[in-house]
């Protein structure tokens, strides 16, 4: 009877079980992927955008099934409605055979509202119509439309709302490269501060790539950090310093390795489970972030960097740059509001001496190699920021 007694029980708890895990598996939901979601008619339907800044934008969140998504959205503009080939379709063009009818503007949304920024929209209509200057239209329908992506799905669009514009001429000139920034614990002053005056401090900048291509409407493409990370380290990358609503962590890791982990619950910090150089690489234009450990050996940790040349007369003792890191190992280095007033040379150099010094024929950014050649340097005010393990070198224009 005991025997009898103990299978009974056996059978009831599997079937106890078996329910249990059905009504999980029923509670559960699948991710689904919505036909699309409604972008809302705009307050304002008749706009100047040369008097004005923003336009703002609301819209619903897409249905995924129930599935608790962490969705990003960006807003599309067109002349025409049509959306067929978008500006970077046309861009990367070679032989110029693609005419472009939309563009999709930068600035990207973690929430179900945004504000259109007014001189990004009359660039892309600029861009989109190729008009000269003298044949901007006093008035021009714009047509509308929402995109939208979570991760484990493609882009899906909203529904085609319209408003009327006063576009006028802008001189499209390149745009300036879009960076990234750092931000954490180990990072600059590890307080966790993205305050807009807190680059090379709280903020450290990631750099372009010498010889990649970057959108000239967006600035968008890839760019480069590398570092030493502490283990237990924990960070992020934003995009606008002083604004944490567009930030990367490591839901956009692609392939992270044992080496990386997912920290701080819901803000989803990207973890430095072992201590080491690491490589980051990210695409702004597809947002897809790679981190790696560093494949080439670092040459030495130094105490400070300057920038002698031509125009203090080459000592490598003086204009030395600052320190970024302060609680690891230090590899980047800045310098703010550095004003030439002409034309001229200069390279970095290592503790005060020209043993180790880095150069390249390239201005605004470049890698620069051991004993390279002079920097070209136009005449004007700069924010310089240098990483001494890639050699890379950025000089930002203060406008």
């Amino acid at each position: 009877m005991k025997k009898i007694f103990l299978s009974s029980l056996m059978l009831l708890s599997m079937a106890l079980m078996f329910t249990a895990c059905e009504d999980d598996r029923d509670s559960n939901p699948t991710m689904l992927k919505p036909n699309g979601f409604t972008l809302n008619n705009p307050v304002n339907t008749l706009v100047d955008l040369g008097q004005s800044e923003v336009i703002p934008f609301t819209w619903s969140q897409p249905d995924f099934g129930g599935w608790p998504a962490a969705v990003e959205y960006q807003l599309e503009v067109s002349p025409t409605g049509n959306w067929e080939h978008s500006t970077d379709e046309a861009a990367d063009s070679e032989d110029g055979s693609i005419v472009a009818d939309y563009a999709t503007l930068p600035t990207v949304y973690a929430s179900c509202k945004g504000e259109m920024s007014a001189i990004e929209l009359d660039k892309a209509l600029v861009s989109v119509c190729k008009w000269e200057e003298d044949n901007v239209p006093e008035k021009q329908t714009v047509y509308v439309r929402c995109r939208a992506i979570t991760a484990g799905t493609t882009y899906i669009w909203s529904n085609v709302v319209s408003l009327e514009v006063n576009p006028y001429y802008i001189e499209l000139a390149d745009a300036d490269i879009e960076l990234w920034y750092l931000v954490g614990s180990g990072i600059g002053s590890s307080d966790w501060d993205n305050g807009a005056d807190k680059i090379g401090t709280g903020l450290i900048p990631m750099y372009p790539i010498m010889g990649n291509e970057y959108n000239k409407l967006t600035g968008q493409g890839e760019i480069q950090y590398a570092g030493y990370f502490n283990a237990g380290m924990q960070f992020k990358l934003i995009r606008v310093p002083g604004d944490w609503g567009d930030q990367l962590n490591f839901t956009n890791v692609a392939n992270p390795g044992s080496f990386l982990s997912d920290e701080d619950g819901d803000n989803h910090n990207i973890g430095i489970v072992e201590a080491g150089y690491y490589h980051i690489l990210l695409n702004t234009a597809t947002r897809e972030l790679v981190i790696k450990p560093l494949e080439t050996a670092v040459s030495g940790v130094y105490t400070q960097i300057g920038m002698p040349g031509a125009y203090q007369e080459w000592n490598p003792a003086e204009n030395l740059m600052n320190g970024m890191s302060t609680s690891v190992e230090n590899h980047d280095w800045y310098l703010t509001g550095v004003t030439y007033s002409a034309d001229t040379e200069l390279k970095f150099a290592a503790d005060g001496a020209w043993d180790v010094n880095w150069g390249a024929q390239n201005f605004p950014y470049g890698i620069g190699t051991q004993g390279g050649a002079n920097i070209p340097v136009a005449a004007g005010t700069y924010n310089v920021y240098f990483n001494d393990i890639l050699g890379t070198y950025n000089f930002v224009a203060v406008k």
